[in-house]
């Protein structure tokens, strides 16, 4: 599953590739990403000019959240995915998207996890409430309804996620945060960003190889918190 880390002097093509990308995102994000995510990436010092050295970066982050990075060479099934979370482990796919996806990746890759989700891990609402999706996650049983539910509550908030600041929704989920087509396509006044609410969430597909149908807006950001009893007592409840 695991595989060497991602050299912090790495030259060609990918560097390139990160440094583009970087700079074309921290343009767009400007007054349209959530306050965390600044926060995060100035506490992490992450730069355009050169791919972070997976294990320090981890090694920071654990300093801070006590939470780990792990690097993987693919994206893999949620079952995986959750157990790690259930760890305070983050996986980080160590391959970077070619140039010819540089709008959009269908899959995560390098740039999204390290720019997209490893800034949002030292908020410290947003580490716990994945660390509970991934207890809850492996407490249900294999192909258990309640699995998929877990993922969509995932898939529109850590990735797809939004809040309100200060009268404006704000992004927060790493495929937004790193992917210049689905900003440009949630941002569009025809695209419907619904109000935030759990059942609804809980119950709407999810769909990774295209842009969204509709994104969920956080009201607040504590909001993650209330998420999570709520999420608890269905848990005890109907599962």
């Amino acid at each position: 599953m695991f595989t060497k880390p991602y050299p912090a002097n790495a030259l060609g093509q990918d560097q390139l590739v990160w440094k583009i990308l970087f700079d074309r995102q921290t343009a767009l994000l400007h007054k349209r990403a959530a306050p965390a995510f600044y926060t995060g990436l100035t506490k992490l010092g992450l730069r355009r000019e050169f791919i972070p050295d997976i294990p320090e970066l981890s090694a920071t982050v654990r300093e801070q959240t006590g939470w780990q990075l792990a690097p993987v060479g693919r994206p893999f099934a949620p079952d995986a995915f959750f157990e790690l979370l259930a760890e305070r482990k983050f996986p980080v796919v160590t391959r970077i998207r070619p140039m010819r996806a540089f709008d959009f990746s269908p899959e995560p890759d390098l740039f999204h996890d390290l720019f997209g989700h490893v800034p949002m891990l030292l908020d410290e609402g947003l580490a716990d409430f994945l660390h509970v999706l991934g207890q809850a996650y492996r407490a249900q049983p294999a192909g258990s309804p309640a699995r998929e539910q877990l993922w969509a509550l995932y898939f529109f908030t850590a990735e797809f996620g939004l809040v309100q600041h200060e009268g404006s929704p704000r992004l927060y989920g790493a495929g937004l945060l790193s992917s210049a087509g689905e900003i440009h396509h949630c941002i569009n006044e025809h695209t419907p960003r619904l109000a935030f609410d759990l059942a609804t969430v809980l119950r709407t597909p999810v769909t990774g190889a295209r842009y969204q149908h509709q994104y969920f807006v956080l009201p607040a950001w504590e909001q993650l918190n209330e998420c999570v009893a709520e999420l608890a007592g269905m848990l005890a409840t109907a599962w």
